[in-house]
């Protein structure tokens, strides 16, 4: 990588493989967290939309002093605390299985309050990475972290099923706790610097707040891209409350395959993050992001046709075409918000963004539960789809239109038609 030479090139990679072995452990309890609640608890389909909702919802709540916060302290003990707090929320939830003794406000609260970690340490991450790695880096540096974790997407719900069909559903968290250690000793090793955060003791935090949420708002690039990513967010948080359950109950199929057809899904976000570089260099990174959705999204009406048997290549195919087109959008949006934003605004701007992003997953979570128990498994999926498809439509609403190239700095607005 860049200026800084072998440091910058070492540190990078260890950052890069304690991500990758976090996600990687992420990955597995997205289908074993599930899978808890429906063979452990028997849960219903609102519980399991209650316990989705519940991982989300963190981002509501304190996403946004997550974001001031950040910005005042540095970012790597931060991060190892997160950690430390996740593994062993999760830890706990095979214990409570061995003794007989888990109940769903146990497996909500861990559910909760590992997420609220999860808030804190993605805000700081998204601050630590321009110290390891150099600006004319951040695109490439990005790239390579979201193809990692969509391979880990692929490898994790699987490997996710196949514990909990061998050793138990809770056997999956077990294994995300021990990917935390592991993200903890790179860090560890890490020895670039980071800047010391700006002397704000007399300010306000309400204050911070208000000036992230601001700076989002008035931008006419992250508000159009937040408002977008908010209402896919909104459709995805739906399909993911009911999807599990709709596989397991209505489908059929067993733990294990659920997992593996999870992770052909996948497969799609490694086809993204390979493609999202390509794609920018190619048609500009405006045209960019527009054309990863446009041609992906309408794929999610693919998603309510799953079947048994050969129907569940309608799962694939659609799970891979949405996917693809998610992870090319976040490597180019990625890029260019951590260059575009201001370095003391950053931490406050990735809050504030995912507030809005992240907040409407619990809303969709709670409204799929609601839908899936008042009209059914199918017609949640087919509103979910619709969601996903049209919201496409409000990256046309913004400058972002009428650009070949997003702006590279904030003043660079000149010449845009709104």
């Amino acid at each position: 990588m860049g200026g800084r030479g072998g440091l910058a090139r070492w540190d990078f990679r260890l950052l890069w493989v304690g991500e990758t072995s976090s996600k990687l452990g992420s990955a597995v309890t997205t289908v074993a967290l599930p899978l808890v609640a429906v063979t452990h608890l028997n849960a219903t389909t609102l519980q399991v939309a209650l316990l989705e909702a519940a991982v989300w919802l963190p981002w509501l709540v304190v996403g946004l002093p997550a974001g001031a916060l950040v910005d005042r302290w540095p970012s790597k003990p931060l991060m190892l605390l997160c950690n430390a707090v996740s593994a062993t929320l999760l830890i706990s939830v095979p214990v409570a299985v061995l003794f007989d003794a888990l109940t769903m406000t146990q497996l909500t609260g861990v559910a909760f309050f590992a997420a609220v970690a999860t808030v804190f340490f993605s805000t700081a991450y998204q601050r630590f990475l321009p110290a390891v790695v150099d600006t004319p880096d951040l695109p490439a540096a990005n790239a390579r972290m979201q193809g990692s974790e969509s391979a880990a997407q692929v490898a994790g719900p699987s490997l996710g099923g196949l514990l909990a069909g061998a050793f138990g559903a809770a056997t999956g968290l077990l294994a995300d706790a021990v990917t935390f250690v592991v993200s903890s000793v790179c860090l560890l090793r890490i020895r670039s610097v980071q800047p010391r955060p700006e002397p704000v003791a007399k300010r306000s935090i309400v204050r911070e707040i208000g000036e992230g949420l601001r700076y989002l708002v008035h931008d006419p690039y992250l508000r159009v891209i937040a408002a977008f990513s908010a209402a896919t967010n909104l459709a995805g948080g739906m399909l993911q409350a009911v999807l599990v359950v709709f596989l397991v109950r209505s489908v059929g199929i067993s733990e294990w395959t659920v997992g593996t057809f999870l992770s052909l899904v996948s497969l799609g976000g490694i086809a993204g993050a390979m493609a999202a570089t390509w794609v920018s260099r190619r048609f500009g990174s405006a045209r960019g992001l527009i054309i990863c959705e446009l041609c992906t999204a309408p794929f999610a009406l693919l998603i309510p046709l799953t079947g048994p048997g050969a129907g569940l290549a309608f799962l694939v195919a659609g799970g891979v075409m949405t996917t693809a087109g998610v992870i090319a959008f976040n490597v180019i949006f990625g890029a260019f918000r951590a260059a575009y934003v201001p370095r003391h605004l950053l931490g406050r701007i990735v809050a504030s963004t995912r507030f809005v992003n992240y907040g409407t997953l619990p809303v969709g979570a709670v409204l799929g539960g609601v839908l899936g128990t008042s009209l059914g498994l199918p017609a949640t999926l087919w509103i979910s789809a619709a969601g996903t498809a049209g919201a496409v439509l409000i990256l046309f609403l913004g400058p972002i239109r009428t650009r070949r190239d997003l702006p590279v700095a904030a003043g660079e607005l000149s010449g845009v038609r709104s």
